[in-house]
């Protein structure tokens, strides 16, 4: 998209205290923004993922509140308003992305005023009554509404910004998705991100990967169910739920029969995180209780892998999975939702999805469950694991033609059509 628009991308390079040149890469102008190791850790670690994304997502781990936190979030998003302005001519659009740069859009404008400003919301937004409990929710909102446009993954998430702008910034709505304050017109989008469905189903028809998942298949015993759980090691995906769901499922199953094996891929994430290293650490636990309790020799009921998988290897265990289980507690959008029903490409298997997952308001041929009730996991995944073939294929190809319809390709193209039209 950048290099068709021969755009700029403002962003931090990814090592603290590393302050390279503007330089160009692939054709696209690169803008970095450089990070101290203190702002690295009160900025991204403290204030985003400390404060911001526990209590954007339902406050499932205690939100912490620290005003050593929101200095620097406040002054790493002047330092990304600055370096975007430096580069943004009148008449330019420019598109903040995510929650870590909710204050951008306001001290964009006030740097750009002939600027249109963009803003998209990678995470949900969440109920005025979690949102409220933030000491520094007016400033937030306020920050986002600088923005022309505020794009967010589900129509609920835009609702409940509306609520909120309306209640905490006395914004004034004016029609279903636009807002009226200090004189300009903001226009709340919804917007669900998606993949590239193409290149999936690529992957997924090579006989290199389709090998690749017979052996994956066979390494596990040949079972009669592949199930699989691909997620980064967060809170907010319930793996330790699920990992209980499909214990309680093997309680309930013959103990003479072995039908299912359960592959977990847990992505390192945020290892420097207490709450994430209690997490692993929980979640090991679990896996080996289950194994003792159910092993048997060549067969495992959980394999768990805690690794960055290749490109090539995640598409593999896609195609030999039977049963995919997307279970987050809440989740703005959940691509691997979607990455899976893009490589079925044989219109078989069956995704249990997470009624709060964003997936779930596109994706709604799934077996939709609720993922803090245990019960009904065990039920959606043992209805998933003997669904009649036909059953499967009907909604399978309900699922493939919604995420082909709406590719990568076309949410940009409709993020930026609604930006340019402002």
């Amino acid at each position: 998209m950048l290099q068709n628009a021969e755009g700029a991308w403002v962003g931090w390079p990814g090592i603290p205290d590393f302050a390279p040149d503007p330089f160009e890469y692939d054709g696209i102008d690169q803008r970095p923004v450089p990070l101290s190791v203190t702002q690295v850790d009160e900025f991204y670690y403290g204030f985003c993922n400390g404060t911001l994304w526990p209590l954007y997502h339902d406050a499932i781990v205690t939100p912490e509140f620290h005003r050593h936190w929101w200095r620097p979030y406040v002054d790493v998003n002047r330092r990304y308003a600055e370096e975007t302005a430096a580069v943004t001519r009148p008449g330019d659009i420019a598109w903040v992305q995510d929650y870590q740069l909710q204050l951008v859009p306001a001290m964009l404008r006030s740097m750009t005023p002939q600027a249109t400003i963009g803003f998209y919301l990678h995470i949900p937004f969440p109920p005025i009554e979690i949102f409220s409990r933030l000491p520094w929710r007016q400033q937030i909102i306020e920050g986002l509404l600088g923005a022309d446009v505020l794009a967010f993954q589900t129509r609920q998430s835009a609702d409940n910004f509306s609520q909120a702008a309306r209640r905490i910034a006395g914004a004034e709505r004016i029609g279903r998705r636009d807002l009226r304050w200090q004189g300009r017109s903001v226009h709340l989008q919804p917007a669900p991100i998606a993949i590239d469905t193409a290149e999936f189903e690529r992957m997924a028809r090579s006989s290199a990967i389709r090998e690749h998942a017979a052996q994956i298949r066979s390494d596990l015993g040949d079972p009669a169910t592949v199930i699989l759980g691909m997620d980064r090691l967060d809170y907010t995906k319930g793996i330790d739920l699920r990992l209980k769901a499909f214990s309680t499922l093997l309680e309930r199953s013959p103990v003479t029969e072995r039908p299912f094996s359960f592959v977990q891929v847990a992505v390192p994430s945020r290892e420097q995180v207490p709450a994430y290293q209690a997490l692993r650490s929980e979640i090991e636990q679990i896996v080996g209780r289950i194994n003792g309790n159910y092993r048997e020799p060549g067969w495992a009921p959980v394999s768990y892998l805690y690794r960055t998988l290749p490109f090539e290897d995640v598409i593999a265990y896609y195609v030999a999975a039977d049963v995919m289980l997307v279970t987050p507690l809440r989740d703005g959008m959940n691509l691997v939702a979607k990455e899976y029903a893009a490589s079925r490409v044989d219109n078989d298997g069956v995704l249990v999805l997470s009624e709060f997952a964003g997936a779930a308001e596109q994706l709604r041929t799934a077996v939709i469950v609720n993922p803090y009730d245990i019960d009904a996991v065990v039920d959606g995944i043992a209805r998933a694991a003997t669904m009649p073939q036909d059953e499967q294929a009907r909604r399978m190809r309900d699922l493939r033609k919604m995420v082909r319809k709406s590719d990568v390709f076309e949410w940009a193209r409709d993020c930026l059509a609604t930006l340019e039209e402002r």
